[in-house]
């Protein structure tokens, strides 16, 4: 089976562990030196009292279980998002 990144855009990422929703995948990060696939990028519901800042899960590629037609079923563990690129300069 093959499948595009844009198939993978806008699926819902189901947790197995928890059964709850993680949300829609907006995003994949893929290693540049070897092309492969690392992780899904997935937006979740609001954070608390941000009306538009969302919850970003990091879903491995090897935590996903099963890819459906209409939703990814994941063996999530909260991943902690990769470092933030540094800035040269002043700011």
């Amino acid at each position: 089976m093959h499948c595009c990144i844009t198939d993978l855009r806008n699926k819902d990422v189901i947790n197995k562990k928890t059964g709850a929703r993680l949300g829609n995948v907006v995003d994949a990060q893929v290693d540049t030196c070897t092309g492969c696939l690392v992780a899904l990028v997935v937006l979740g519901r609001p954070k608390a009292m941000g009306f538009f800042a969302r919850e970003e899960h990091y879903v491995r590629w090897e935590d996903i279980e099963v890819m459906g037609d209409d939703i990814i079923l994941v063996n999530y563990t909260h991943m902690a998002p990769p470092p933030a690129p540094r800035r040269k300069g002043f700011f």
